[in-house]
């Protein structure tokens, strides 16, 4: 068995065996177990009540949290000549057309976010095996579909995001930074998980969260009671 070091051990023994019923103590022991040289990220992980593989049980929508992720991202808008000073002054990184589909058609993607106009999506069709394993497939559910691109680009850089439940119907997602306050972290995780119960797809039947965790990027689990909530 490999041998754990005395940081991990350390940090393990405030959280093992442990159901936490307030935000603000599972906030603070989380901070606590943010030891490692760098500014962790803040995750979540849900355990959900679905089985993607069934139309009506899958989870797939986005958030705007109040105080973002702490993290910038560069996006890209795919449309037709006619609105591409639209996209540049309305704040996109990157901004194409026939062009933009050929360099990523070659693997350069050099972009966090791409969004489309609805036009140039029959075009996008033979993009997907490139894009979709990435999760940069524009689609309407996502937001990334679009004809208003200036408002659709100023919430995307906002700190608007999608996320989606993985094939065995966990939810990961990070919401922050350690550096965050505990006001940020605690109203972030708030509004995730009214977002995942809102979004509570029409096929789960009965209990939908089994379990609720978070964590830091190299910090151990800290799991939430599921009435934290309420």
């Amino acid at each position: 068995m490999r041998k754990r070091s005395r940081r991990y051990q350390a940090t393990q023994a405030k959280t093992k065996n442990i159901v936490f019923t307030n935000k603000e103590e599972a906030i603070n022991i989380l901070k606590e177990t943010a030891t490692a040289k760098f500014v962790e990220s803040v995750e979540l992980h849900a355990n959900l009540n679905i089985d993607p593989k069934y139309a009506d049980q899958q989870l797939r929508t986005t958030v705007t949290l109040p105080h973002g992720i702490g993290k910038s991202i560069k996006i890209a808008v795919l449309t037709n000549e006619n609105n591409i000073i639209e996209a540049q002054n309305g704040g996109a990184d990157i901004v194409g057309s026939n062009e933009l589909i050929e360099q990523i058609s070659q693997g350069n993607i050099n972009f966090d976010l791409l969004i489309a106009t609805p036009d140039m999506m029959p075009k996008l069709a033979k993009l997907g095996r490139v894009l979709g394993p990435k999760g940069l497939m524009p689609s309407p559910k996502s937001g990334t579909v679009t004809t208003n691109l200036v408002e659709t680009i100023a919430d995307f850089k906002k700190g608007k995001f999608e996320y989606k439940a993985d094939k065995t119907g966990v939810v990961h997602i990070s919401f922050g930074k350690s550096n965050f306050s505990d006001i940020q972290l605690i109203e972030n995780l708030t509004t995730l998980y009214q977002s995942i119960e809102q979004n509570r797809p029409s096929g789960v039947k009965g209990k939908y969260f089994k379990n609720i965790f978070i964590c830091t990027s190299m910090g151990p689990a800290i799991q939430l009671d599921l009435n934290i909530f309420n």
